[in-house]
């Protein structure tokens, strides 16, 4: 029997890969936590005790209550850096915890 397969790039076949659910998604959620290491800095990130990207909202741990509050007044600015740099709309909530 012979088989007939089509010549694709190998570009075009790890893009339809990662477009299809979960692989994308942990990508996301990858790039989301180095995003915020690098936009919140140092002082946020010591108190940053867990990052995590479901379903377009992203929780955010952090052990100082102070810092949570503080966060809690530019949640609305932080979406909007978050999803400047990724490139697209991947953030509607963030969820401090």
């Amino acid at each position: 029997m012979k088989r007939n397969f089509d010549v694709k790039s190998l570009k075009s076949v790890l893009n339809k890969l990662i477009d299809n659910g979960s692989l994308n998604s942990g990508l996301n959620n990858i790039k989301v936590q180095s995003l915020w290491k690098k936009t919140m800095g140092v002082n946020v990130n010591s108190y940053t005790t867990e990052i995590q990207l479901k379903n377009k909202t992203l929780y955010v741990s952090l052990s100082s209550s102070v810092l949570r509050q503080e966060l809690s007044y530019g949640k609305e600015k932080i979406i909007a850096i978050v999803n400047k740099e990724i490139g697209k709309k991947i953030i509607t909530k963030i969820v401090l915890r």
